[in-house]
C-alpha cells in the first residue's frame, strides 16, 4: 500500500518541486515566512495546512523555498507519528535534492536515510528497499570506495529477503561478493591525488554541531565567537566559479575530493595559535594581503567555507583567505531569523576585524560581504569608525571593501556610508536585480528599495563605486549557469592588485544619460576574465608596477600572441595613475 502511494506522490511531486505553481500574492507569501519562522508557535496540523495551501496556491518559483516548505511538512508529520506519509516525502526530498544539486547543495543520502528508517518502522521494507537503491546510486556517482558499496548491496539483500524477494536477494548478494573482489581503481591523476588544499582561517559565533562531521561542525544556532583554521579540497578538475558538490557528505566513506569541493577539516584554536598561524602564514607566502569573507542569508558553515576556498583558488589569491560566519540557519524558510541574528554577529565581528588589524601582521586588508551578511558589516564597520573616531584623511585601514548585492534598507546604507568611508581606501557597490535574498527582503519589506538592487534602482552616491552585475545572475559570485568568461572574480582580482577606479577595469561601462555621480554596468563576456586572473597573479607576485616590466610579464606567461594583444591595454589602463 505505501510503495504504491510512493509511486503516486513521486509523480505529484516530480511536478509540484520544481516550482510549477500558481500565483500568489507577495503579501501571503510575507505572511507564511512570519508565521514558519517559528514552527513551534502554530499546532502541527496548523501549520502543515499552511504550508500544503502556499504549495498549492504560491508562485513559488525558487527551488530552495519549495524544497524547505516540503521539509518541513515532512519533520512535522513525523513529530505527529505519521510516519508512512513522512517517508515518502523525505524520499522525495532526496529525489529533489539530487536534481537540483547544484543549487540546493544538499545531502541527498540524508533524506534517503531518514526515509528507510521510517519505512522500516512501518514494516514497509519493500518501500526501503527503494531508498537504499537511490543511496546506492549517489554512492557510485560519488566514488564510493569497494567495501562501502559492497555493503550497501548486503543492505539490499537483507531488505529483499525481508520483504519476501529471494530472487532479488541472491542477486544483490552475488553483486556485493563481486564489488569486493573487483581490483581497487586507479588513483585520480594529479600532482596532489586529483586534488588541491586551500587552508582557511575563520572566525565563527555558531554553536558546535556534530564534531565529528566536518559539514556538521558548526550549526545554525548561535553561541560565542570561536577562531579555528579549516582545510577544503578543490578537484584538479575544477570548472573556475563553480563549487563542485558532492553527492554525499555524511557516510563513513565521505565525498570524493578529486570531484567536489569538500570541507575535509574543522580545527578550532585558541585565540594565541590563531594569530600565531596567520602570522606564520603571511611570512611564508607571495603576499601579505589577506581577504575577509562575509557570507549572507540561508547559508550553512561547511557552504560559506567551500565558497571561501574557491574564491580563493580562482583567484589565485597569495595571501591568507579568512571567513567570518554567522549563524544563519541555512534554510529559505528562516529569513526573519538569520535577520535577528545577523545583527548580534555584527558585534562580535566588529571586534574581530578589530583584532585582525592589530594581530594579524597582514600588510593589506580587503572585505568581501554578500546578501545578509552585508547588514553584519556595515554595523561592524560604523561601530568600528565611530570607536576609532575615524575622519576622512585618516589612513585607512582595509584596502578594498565591497558590499556585494547588500540586503541592507538603501536609506539606511546611504546613511552610514560616510561614518564607514574613512576605514576604507575604496568602498565598491556591486548590485543585482536578480538576487533571491533581496527578492524576499523586499517582500518583507514592505517594497523599500536594498542597496543590492540593480536596474533603475542602483544607489549614486558620492564615494561609492555602485556597480550593476544583474548580467552574471542570482549570485554575481557564484554563476553557475553562466558563461566560464563572465566573472566578478576577475573584477575582485583587479581591486585587490591596483585599487583600479571603474573607468579603468575591463568589463565596465558606464550607465547613459546618468547624473553627476556615476554608475557603472558590468557587461559580461567582454573580458578574458580568466586570462586576466592568471596575468594579474603573475603580475602581483613579480611586484609589477610599470607597463615595461608588465608587459615582460605578458610576454612570458601568455603563449598567444592574440590573447597577448588583447590584454596589453587591459593592463596598461590598469597601471595609469
Amino acid at each position: 500500500m505505501v510503495v504504491r502511494c510512493l509511486l503516486a506522490l513521486s509523480l505529484a511531486l516530480a511536478v509540484l518541486l520544481p516550482g510549477r505553481l500558481a500565483a500568489q500574492t507577495p503579501d501571503a507569501l510575507t505572511a507564511l515566512q512570519f508565521e514558519l519562522a517559528d514552527p513551534a508557535a502554530l499546532p502541527p496540523e496548523e501549520a502543515i495546512a499552511r504550508i500544503d495551501a502556499a504549495l498549492a496556491d504560491a508562485g513559488l518559483a525558487d527551488p530552495r523555498l519549495i524544497f524547505d516548505l516540503v521539509s518541513l511538512k515532512a519533520e512535522l508529520l513525523e513529530a505527529l507519528g505519521r510516519d508512512a506519509e513522512a517517508a515518502v516525502f523525505y524520499a522525495q526530498l532526496g529525489d529533489f535534492a539530487a536534481r537540483e544539486r547544484e543549487t540546493l547543495e544538499r545531502d541527498p543520502v540524508v533524506f534517503y536515510e531518514t526515509a528507510v528508517a521510517l519505512f522500516l518502522s512501518v514494516d514497509d521494507p519493500a518501500s526501503a528497499r527503494m531508498a537504499v537503491e537511490a543511496i546506492l546510486a549517489e554512492q557510485r556517482d560519488a566514488g564510493a570506495g569497494a567495501e562501502a558499496i559492497a555493503a550497501t548491496q548486503d543492505r539490499l539483500a537483507a531488505l529483499a529477503r525481508q520483504s519476501g524477494d529471494p530472487a532479488a536477494a541472491a542477486k544483490y548478494a552475488a553483486a556485493a561478493e563481486a564489488t569486493r573482489s573487483a581490483p581497487a581503481p586507479a588513483r585520480a591523476v594529479g600532482d596532489e591525488g586529483g586534488f588541491h588544499e586551500v587552508e582557511v582561517f575563520y572566525a565563527t559565533d555558531r554553536a558546535r554541531g556534530d564534531e565529528t562531521i566536518p559539514a556538521e561542525f558548526y550549526s545554525g544556532q548561535r553561541g560565542t565567537l570561536e577562531l579555528g583554521i579549516a582545510t577544503v579540497t578543490i578537484p584538479d578538475e575544477h570548472q573556475t566559479a563553480i563549487v563542485e558538490s558532492p553527492s554525499i557528505w555524511k557516510l563513513q566513506f565521505g565525498p570524493n575530493p578529486a570531484k567536489h569541493v569538500v570541507l575535509q577539516s574543522v580545527t578550532p584554536v585558541d585565540a594565541g595559535d590563531f594569530w600565531d598561524g596567520m602570522r606564520s602564514r603571511l611570512d611564508e607566502r607571495a603576499s601579505d594581503d589577506i581577504f575577509v569573507f562575509i557570507h549572507g542569508f540561508n547559508v550553512p558553515f561547511e557552504k560559506g567555507m567551500r565558497r571561501t576556498a574557491q574564491m580563493a583558488y580562482d583567484m589565485k589569491f597569495p595571501g591568507v583567505p579568512v571567513l567570518y560566519s554567522w549563524p544563519s540557519r541555512g534554510s529559505a524558510l528562516a529569513y526573519v531569523a538569520d535577520a535577528a541574528t545577523v545583527r548580534v554577529s555584527a558585534r562580535r565581528l566588529t571586534h574581530f576585524l578589530d583584532d585582525l588589524v592589530a594581530r594579524s601582521g597582514a600588510g593589506t586588508i580587503h572585505i568581501v560581504a554578500h546578501s545578509m551578511g552585508n547588514r553584519a558589516l556595515t554595523d561592524a564597520l560604523e561601530l568600528m569608525a565611530l570607536r576609532r573616531g575615524a575622519v576622512d584623511g585618516d589612513p585607512p585601514i582595509f584596502d578594498q571593501v565591497i558590499f556585494a548585492a547588500p540586503d541592507v534598507d538603501a536609506g539606511l546604507f546611504a546613511t552610514m556610508l560616510p561614518t564607514i568611508r574613512p576605514l576604507a581606501q575604496r568602498l565598491t557597490l556591486y548590485a543585482s536585480d536578480r538576487d533571491f535574498a533581496l527578492a524576499t527582503s523586499r517582500r518583507l519589506h514592505g517594497s523599500a528599495p536594498r542597496a543590492g538592487q540593480g536596474g533603475e534602482d542602483l544607489l549614486a552616491i558620492e564615494n561609492l563605486d555602485s556597480v550593476d552585475m544583474s548580467a552574471l545572475g542570482d549570485d554575481m559570485l557564484a554563476h553557475t549557469y553562466y558563461a566560464s568568461d563572465s566573472s566578478a572574480l576577475a573584477d575582485l582580482v583587479t581591486l585587490f592588485w591596483s585599487n583600479a577606479d571603474p573607468a579603468r577595469r575591463c568589463g565596465l561601462a558606464p550607465r547613459e544619460g546618468q547624473a553627476a555621480v556615476p554608475v557603472w554596468t558590468y557587461e559580461a563576456g567582454s573580458c578574458a576574465d580568466t586570462a586576466l586572473v592568471e596575468v594579474l597573479t603573475h603580475l602581483q607576485r613579480a611586484r609589477v608596477t610599470t607597463l615595461e616590466s608588465a608587459q615582460e610579464v605578458l610576454t612570458e606567461t601568455v603563449l598567444d600572441p592574440y590573447l597577448v594583444e588583447t590584454l596589453t591595454p587591459v593592463v596598461r589602463r590598469l597601471l595609469s595613475r
